[in-house]
């Protein structure tokens, strides 16, 4: 039988994990107790910790690929001449795109401002020209189609699809007329008359992110290279095999396209967004950080506790031989055996609720008869949640590191005392 050091067994008593009968009983219902709540103190801070940022690694993916459903990868256009010369050329422009082995779809686009009118409302909207045959090969849209047909967006027909909450603001439905105007136009002695079209309502789309339901609108890319010529931007849209590489990628087209073309990736236009969002969620990190400091100190408070009450304890050990060094390691293995179980818990707690957020949010709003998130300010409507191992390693070695430091100053402190002052004053 292996008979494990002193310094271990004695550690884990005075941590709460093992009790003694007789005399110290009631002491050791105290020093468990302080034990306690120190260890609960870390286990709450570390799941607070893990969760809130399991919340905000899902937020950022779930945005993300909710924007891609409907972004580019990756857009290559040439500025220097018009949207018909740019649709009518864009065959070859795709050819030499899908030389680069990372691109796997490519589709026409023209992109450019409008104004919809329908009687006396008004809406301001992003016009996206596209080849329904091929949209599908660098987005989801198609699968997003929640009424009519994307084929319908034929050259010539003059037809539009239109996100569900511009359709609602507008207050179209299958079949209606709107009025396309574009910012170009001419002057005339009456002053100036922009660009006008009719078009019919023939589908309508839900990507599931309130900001482009509530401002894209889809047309013919030929229609659209007719109606706003040169204004706008028209090219190629690209589909990368892995978006998180698109900067890369972008890159290397550019070095391989001739040099008029303009080479952007998905980072581009949200290049802003994305630095906030990581910049957040790092702030975040240290600010709940902070629970588990304190948490900490909470340990290192009752450690001294543990040391102020134990002195009789330790002045007998001393002079039964123990040293200095063996006084300190009782008390090293208190503080980390609490530590580390604190750790553990908080680890599995906040793994817990991170991965059942979707069921425990819902329940709490039923509860409650509230709801946390209005995708018009958030952009989703639902609590996301992702677990990064990365990072559920880094919040427990970071309490496990707190936790430690937390430790030495009590068994430096313990290992200091004098038994014969001790044992005089008790």
């Amino acid at each position: 039988m292996v008979k494990l050091p002193y310094e271990l067994w004695i550690g884990s008593r005075y941590a709460g994990l093992t009790r003694s009968k007789g005399r110290g009983k009631k002491r050791d219902r105290f020093v468990s107790f302080v034990a306690g709540s120190s260890m609960a103190g870390i286990a709450l801070g570390v799941a607070a910790l893990i969760v809130v940022l399991s919340v905000m690694t899902g937020f950022q993916v779930q945005v993300r690929d909710r924007m891609l459903s409907v972004l580019p990868h990756i857009q290559v256009f040439n500025p220097s001449i018009s949207a018909q010369e740019a649709v009518e050329s864009w065959t070859e422009l795709k050819a030499e795109a899908m030389k680069n082995t990372d691109v796997i779809g490519a589709s026409a686009f023209v992109s450019a401002g409008g104004m919809l009118a329908r009687q006396n409302i008004l809406k301001g909207v992003q016009i996206r020209g596209i080849l329904p045959e091929t949209e599908g090969d660098v987005s989801d849209l198609p699968q997003q189609i929640i009424q009519g047909d994307l084929n319908s967006l034929q050259k010539g027909s003059f037809n539009i699809v239109l996100g569900s909450r511009v359709a609602a603001e507008l207050g179209v439905q299958m079949g209606d007329t709107v009025l396309l105007m574009s910012p170009q136009g001419s002057l005339n002695p009456s002053g100036f008359s922009p660009r006008m079209r009719q078009f019919h309502v023939t589908g309508i789309f839900s990507s599931g992110h309130y900001e482009y339901d509530a401002s894209l609108a889809f047309i013919s890319v030929y229609d659209a290279a007719v109606l706003f010529r040169d204004m706008g931007i028209a090219g190629a849209r690209l589909k990368i095999k892995n978006m998180i590489k698109a900067p890369e990628v972008a890159q290397s087209l550019m070095e391989t396209l001739s040099p008029h073309y303009i080479v952007r990736d998905w980072t581009y236009d949200n290049r802003t967004w994305f630095a906030a969002v990581k910049t957040e969620k790092r702030m975040m990190f240290m600010i709940l950080a902070l629970i588990v400091a304190v948490a900490a100190f909470n340990l290192l408070s009752s450690l001294v506790m543990s040391v102020k009450d134990k002195q009789a304890d330790i002045a007998i050990l001393r002079t039964l031989g123990a040293s200095p060094r063996s006084i300190a390691g009782i008390f090293l293995v208190q503080g980390s055996l609490i530590g580390i179980l604190g750790t553990f818990i908080g680890v599995g707690l906040g793994c817990l609720i991170a991965y059942n957020i979707d069921v425990i949010v819902p329940f709490i709003e039923n509860l409650l008869g509230t709801h946390f998130l209005d995708p018009g300010v958030y952009i989703i409507n639902q609590l996301p949640s992702q677990v990064e191992l990365n990072e559920v390693a880094i919040v427990g070695i970071t309490s496990l590191v707190l936790s430690l430091l937390a430790t030495l100053y009590p068994s430096w402190r313990a290992s200091r005392l004098q038994p014969a002052e001790v044992l005089r004053h008790d």
